[in-house]
């Protein structure tokens, strides 16, 4: 009897630490994710010039900076951002293309910052508002080769898989790097393959890589909008209208391979390349 108790004892134990266990395979491997790639994940300050409008009257320019959270591609220093997170106002423009309120927009200063406080002078070479990326090169050939995620080595994820995303936090923060765990509450397929984190908060920013727990890259989280269907103001805004997504790595390499050289200089004096329009997939079209 005593022994059939304590059998049973150590099962209930056993099975109490699980969880437990489960968890902290989580946070280790999250850990190996974060040593190996944090290194590529820099922040990207960007000046940008804002004016509005309605009807005839036009205000006056308004210039902000921001800290973007940004992924390295390739050694050479092209770096992938979410377009929303770079240009605050392309998301308004998608969502609302009929608004007789305007927003314009130009980008006036881009740059990469290094953790030893170096500021690499950048541009914006290709934007993809249907995929909401921008593309940033350095204006100059870097001194030495900054470190970069491998685009080529990716993973899939599936519904209620673990991913470790990292963000570089702000200035009252340090910029320091950080990481959070996410879970993949949905798959969409339809019109393409995304993944849709849980609602949970988390340190999560437009930007920030997810990597699976084997260290691949599973995708860039932006933010996926559609046109208000009830009218063309922020009064008629519904939250259905935009969602943050995890992009797949696939879709960002594609993407990225588009990207030209930066031009130095004279990118300002050109607007940044724009990649072409996808036809409506057939889901859309109804």
């Amino acid at each position: 009897m005593n022994h059939q108790r304590t059998i049973s004892i150590l099962a209930a134990l056993l099975l109490g630490l699980a969880p437990v266990t489960r968890a902290d395979e989580v946070s280790d491997k999250g850990r190996e994710v974060f040593k190996k790639h944090q290194s590529a994940i820099v922040t990207v300050q960007v000046v940008q010039k804002i004016t509005t409008s309605s009807g005839d009257r036009t205000s006056e320019p308004r210039e902000t900076k921001q800290d973007i959270t940004g992924t390295v591609l390739d050694s050479s220093g092209l770096t992938v951002l979410s377009l929303s997170a770079a240009d605050r106002t392309e998301m308004y423009r998608r969502m609302y293309e009929a608004s007789r309120y305007k927003i314009e927009s130009e980008i006036a200063d881009v740059k990469i910052l290094l953790e030893d406080g170096t500021e690499i002078p950048s541009e914006i070479v290709l934007r993809d508002k249907d995929l909401d990326l921008a593309f940033i090169r350095p204006k100059a050939k870097v001194a030495s080769p900054m470190a970069a995620v491998d685009f080529t080595k990716s993973a899939p994820a599936q519904v209620l898989d673990s991913v470790i995303t990292l963000n570089r936090l702000g200035r009252a923060a340090g910029r320091a790097h950080s990481a959070s765990v996410e879970r993949i509450s949905a798959v969409v397929q339809k019109p393409r393959t995304f993944y849709i984190p849980d609602s949970a908060m988390t340190g999560t920013a437009l930007g920030s890589p997810a990597f699976a727990l084997d260290g691949n890259i599973v995708g860039i989280l932006v933010m996926r909008t559609i046109t208000s269907s009830g009218g063309a103001s922020m009064i008629n805004f519904r939250p259905d209208n935009a969602t943050s997504i995890i992009l797949p790595a696939e879709d960002v390499l594609k993407a990225a391979k588009q990207a030209p050289e930066a031009k130095g200089e004279e990118a300002k004096k050109e607007e940044p390349k724009e990649a072409p329009k996808p036809a409506p997939p057939e889901a859309e079209k109804k």
